[in-house]
């Protein structure tokens, strides 16, 4: 079977040498990185437009140099690419390049890429606790498949967990009666998540009514064929729960509830170290955005009910 081509990638393949390049890359991000595909697809994407820009150029990877690489972030900036995606495809570039330095490659090294400008700090959407209340509350739970989906709402909103997270994780890395659960996140990192008792009483409820659904999978939550639930179909789900409870669907999503999950245990206390190991961020600047959110919060209840915010 011939192999799929990357996204963007000719027909008959790279010229240069830039197709060896880039697939030795993609097995050193799976293989030894323990990145997801969604995650390496995403490097190979960036790196699929320097490679069509350097073909252009008849540049080898080997060869590129801190001039090139200028070069080709003008130009992308050039072509309308915002602040944020630039900051990615450094990003890229420099693991990238990071990759052929360690491969023994003569030419530019990840410091050769110039830092793009910070892009402007954008605040998580979240939800209000009353509106993550009615969320929870719009399954019907009179009905196997409404239990099933209480759970799992239960349980995304009590951990954090990343949607990917929620869909592969296996009946028997929840300990109800420790009340955690184990996952595995990005990276093949294991992590441990404490879950309150709303989750745990909804939980037990549907692990009673599982075997009904003859599991063909190790997975926690099942379809009605015995298969776990993918990605796709808890979104949909949860859109469709958006809308039963009164919610815009497209201001809700998993990662709005891992947003409201993290920005209420601020709001109610817990350090960010916390936060950041249930999350699973390596690099507690990734959580610090929620002390944003939160900050940003106690602005908005000071300046509704201190009675001298507005003199």
């Amino acid at each position: 079977m011939p192999r799929p081509r990357t996204h963007e990638e000719p027909e008959h393949g790279w010229p240069l040498g830039w197709g060896a390049s880039l697939r030795e890359f993609r097995t050193f991000l799976s293989v030894e990185r323990g990145l997801s595909p969604h995650t390496a697809s995403g490097y190979l994407s960036d790196l699929n437009h320097l490679a069509v820009w350097a073909c252009g150029r008849e540049l080898p990877a080997t060869e590129l140099t801190r001039d090139h690489l200028t070069a080709f972030l003008v130009a992308q900036q050039s072509e309308g690419k915002a602040p944020r995606s630039l900051a990615r495809l450094s990003s890229s570039l420099r693991a990238f390049l990071s990759f052929l330095r360690m491969e023994g490659g003569e030419g530019a090294g990840p410091e050769a890429v110039v830092k793009p400008p910070r892009p402007p700090r954008i605040l998580p959407r979240t939800l209000g606790e009353s509106q993550v209340e009615a969320l929870l509350n719009a399954p019907d739970t009179a009905t196997p498949l409404g239990v099933r989906d209480r759970a799992w709402l239960e349980l995304l909103y009590a951990s954090g967990l990343r949607v990917s997270e929620l869909a592969e994780l296996p009946a028997l890395s929840v300990f109800l009666d420790e009340g955690f659960l184990k996952v595995m996140g990005k990276g093949r990192k294991e992590r441990l998540i404490p879950f309150g008792a709303g989750a745990e009483r909804w939980i037990r409820a549907w692990l009673a009514l599982r075997p009904g659904f003859k599991p063909k999978d190790s997975a926690l939550f099942l379809g009605q064929r015995g298969e776990g639930l993918t990605r796709q179909h808890l979104w949909r789900l949860l859109k469709g729960y958006a809308r039963t409870a009164g919610l815009r669907p497209e201001a809700v999503s998993p990662h709005v509830l891992r947003h409201a999950f993290a920005t209420h245990l601020l709001d109610h206390g817990a350090d960010l170290r916390s936060v950041q190991a249930m999350l699973g961020h390596a690099d507690i600047s990734t959580t610090q955005i929620y002390t944003h959110v939160h900050q940003a919060r106690l602005r908005a209840l000071y300046d509704q009910m201190h009675p001298r915010s507005q003199n």
